[in-house]
This record gives C-alpha cells, structure tokens and sequence, in this order.
C-alpha cells in the first residue's frame, strides 16, 4: 500500500523557518555594519564642531540622524512610504503607537523630539539614537514627571522646535487606536502651534500592524530579533491635516479631532 502524502500544514512551516533563517543570514550582518560602522561615523560627523551645520532647512545632526533611522528600517524590511507633507517649525506631532519602529520611522521622515517612555533610554542602540534625537524621558504614573515633560515640550515649542507624542500613552496590540490623552495637547494650546495628526501603518492597508506590535508580555529585544526576521513589508507615514490654533476648542477636542483623523487614515 502507497504511503499516505506527508500533511500539507508540515510543509510551510519548514519552508517559513527557512526563509526566516536566511533573511537573518543577510540582515545580522547589514545590521552589525550599521551599528558599528555608521554609527561612530554618525558620532564622529556629528562633535559640537559640526552638529549644527545648516543643510538646507535642517542641521547635519538631524540629517543623519535621519539617514540613520532609515537605513535601520530598510535593514529590517521595511519599504517606507511618505503620504502628505509634515509641518516645518514648531508642531505638536502625534501618531497611534504601534512599536519601538514607530520612532524610528517618524525620525526617518521629520526630526522631533519625542516624548517616550523612560525605560526605552536603556534599550540597545535605540535608548541612545533616541536620547540623540532629543526625546523627553516620561516616568509613567509620575505626577511630577508629567509636569516635567509638559514643562519642557512648552518651552520647546515656544523656542521654535517640534515634538511628538504617541497619546494613546502605550501600544495596544495594534489591534485598536485607544483613547487619547488630552492633559499632553496642552503644551500646544499654550505655546499656541499647530498639532499634526501622523498614521503610522504597516503591511498593505495596515494588515500588519498586529505582527509589528509587541506580542502578549513580548519585551523590546524579543520583539528586536522577531521583527529583524520578518518578511518585508510596507510602512506608511501619513502626515494628515493639521489642527490650527485655535480650530477645536480646547484640549479635550483636539484630542478627539487628532484621533479621528487618525482613525479616518487607517481605514482608507
């Protein structure tokens, strides 16, 4: 008697576990030569001499910066794609947060200042591109921390920079947009700036952004190395209408309004 057909269901795991291992094969070592060779000449362009050197309507330090985090991305997979325009000057950027890969690909397309989590200071590589990004370190559930952070976007703002927020105040799975947290649109009302809704997604209409978020209790290096083995894929930014000063009355409102259009841009 023929033996019977080996169980289809067998065959694509084996042929995924493949492919999984030979983009790491190209990617471990495109990553290695990303950290230890570019990285120090990012440091090494970038000394007190010669980090704020004009190029075009930006610094040096901020051009490579950027360069930086796209070759990051690109390493990892991800084909970047830009919709709309971001605002130039001081602008309050807020965008649904999906993973770590959020800030790099903002970065990728408009230096801000983030306001992140302080545990993300000490992950690898990313903890120090961020604190070179300028990003804000916010203790969560700290009171005074909060003040601290809204304190420092204010003068920020008021000095002509811009920075960004992710509202929903921590991801979510990718699964959903939570609420957002109208306390951390206040710098902007009173530095009196425009706040631009930013929708970050990933895969073809955003069909992945459950495989990009964090896994059930996944941490930072985990989700790192599973990412850094995932096919390619498409990351959107899409730099939506921006709310002017004085559009919605309050903080409360812009809060609302920056999440719908944000919610009205994933489902497109």
């Amino acid at each position: 008697m023929n033996a019977p057909p080996p169980h289809a269901g067998a065959v694509a795991p084996t042929g995924a576990q493949t492919a999984r291992a030979l983009r790491y094969l190209v990617r471990v070592p495109l990553l290695m030569w990303h950290v230890l060779v570019h990285l120090p000449l990012l440091l090494l362009l970038t000394s007190p001499l010669t980090a704020q050197l004009p190029i075009g309507a930006e610094t040096l330090e901020h051009r490579l910066i950027r360069a930086w985090s796209a070759g990051l991305m690109r390493i990892f997979g991800f084909r970047l794609r830009r919709v709309g325009t971001p605002l130039p000057g001081a602008t309050l950027f807020v965008a649904n947060h999906v993973s770590w890969v959020d800030i790099e690909i903002l970065h990728s397309q408009r230096m801000m200042g983030f306001v992140a989590k302080r545990e993300i200071a000490s992950w690898p590589v990313v903890g120090w591109l961020a604190a070179r990004g300028e990003t804000i370190f916010h203790h969560r559930g700290n009171t005074e921390s909060l003040g601290g952070v809204l304190h420092e976007m204010l003068a920020r703002l008021r000095a002509g920079r811009s920075v960004g927020v992710f509202p929903e105040g921590g991801t979510r799975g990718g699964g959903e947009i939570g609420p957002f947290h109208a306390r951390i649109f206040l710098a902007a009302v009173e530095a009196g700036v425009p706040v631009q809704p930013v929708a970050l997604r990933y895969g073809e209409h955003g069909d992945a952004q459950a495989v990009v978020a964090f896994q059930d209790k996944e941490s930072f290096f985990a989700n790192f190395l599973r990412l850094l083995g995932e096919p390619g894929r498409l990351a959107e930014v899409h730099f939506l209408t921006p709310i002017a000063p004085g559009e919605a009355d309050g903080r409360r409102r812009i809060a609302e309004l920056a999440r719908q259009r944000i919610i009205e841009a994933m489902a497109s």
